[in-house]
């Protein structure tokens, strides 16, 4: 059956690991580009967009267009309202800011401008201030708005793409990581110009299709929340086998996919991080097929 956001599927195993989960695990939203014709069909799964107060990916026009709901964190609307329009340049600039309108801006309202506010207000953007919280990061309030929202009650499959979520200022990043955390049983992907990333749960047998042509070579397995004391995996150059990671000891960073297909097993929920190829280098994979 589906579980998660993911393609997932539960399964019986015998032996001394029973009963676990098996989770397939596919970036098929990265494929869905103006040449997507020319890499087959590519079936995108549901998922809803946040965007940060930082930098946005080349491909965020594209993650807009085909989202169910798009929600700004705070400083994340000057984001649009300022830097989309740059990715956009050759189209009309007034044009493209009503276009690209979020359905929704969450968070303390400590970084969105008087006047990037006021605008989305006037073309109906649902804007929610949350300056009473200050436990918990504009990512926390976002992904918790669409843990209760309609959307994600319809469809529990519902992934949530985070842009922005990557680079920038290292205490930032980590509370965005704490996030995966937080919300283990959502399938969040955290996201850049360069990389993604999302939590593998422990005691789970997980698949991950790679496309050649929107991402890798270059991944790592990552035991943030904690040692594991054993991870096994197939498809990538420097395989692990019953392998024992923690910080101050081995990690699997630098390490490459294989295999258009890795497979990854742990007693510990884990940090799969793997390279996003730039719009160039995707064009001229898919010329050269």
């Amino acid at each position: 059956m589906e579980i998660n956001s993911f393609a997932c599927s539960e399964e019986e195993r015998g032996g001394l690991e029973g009963m676990f989960r098996n989770i397939r695990h596919s970036s098929n939203f990265l494929c869905n580009h103006d040449f997507s014709k020319d890499m087959g069909k590519c079936r995108v799964d549901a998922y809803a967009l946040i965007i940060l107060n930082n930098c946005l990916p080349w491909f965020t026009p594209v993650l807009w267009k085909e989202a169910k709901l798009r929600i700004c964190a705070d400083g994340g609307a000057n984001r649009i309202y300022d830097d989309l329009p740059n990715l956009l340049s050759h189209e009309d600039l007034a044009k493209v800011r009503e276009v690209y309108k979020p359905d929704v801006i969450k968070g303390d309202m400590d970084s969105i401008r008087p006047d990037v506010k006021e605008f989305y207000a006037g073309l109906g953007t649902n804007i929610l201030d949350e300056s009473h919280d200050q436990d918990t990061t504009d990512l926390h309030k976002c992904v918790a708005f669409i843990k209760d929202s309609t959307a994600y009650l319809h469809d529990r499959n519902l992934k949530i793409l985070v842009v922005g979520a990557l680079g920038g200022r290292l205490d930032h990043e980590l509370a965005n990581i704490n996030v995966l955390y937080t919300f283990s049983s959502m399938q969040i992907i955290l996201l850049n110009d360069e990389n993604l990333a999302f939590l593998l749960e422990k005691n789970c047998h997980h698949e991950i299709i790679i496309n050649p042509v929107t991402e890798g070579p270059h991944c790592g397995l990552i035991p943030v929340g904690g040692p594991s004391k054993s991870t096994t995996t197939t498809g990538l150059k420097w395989n692990l086998d019953n392998s024992i990671m923690q910080f101050g000891g081995l990690i699997s960073t630098c390490n490459m996919c294989n295999s258009e297909i890795v497979t990854v097993y742990s007693d510990a929920d884990l940090l799969w991080t793997i390279s996003i190829q730039k719009y160039s280098n995707q064009i001229s994979k898919v010329q050269k097929t």
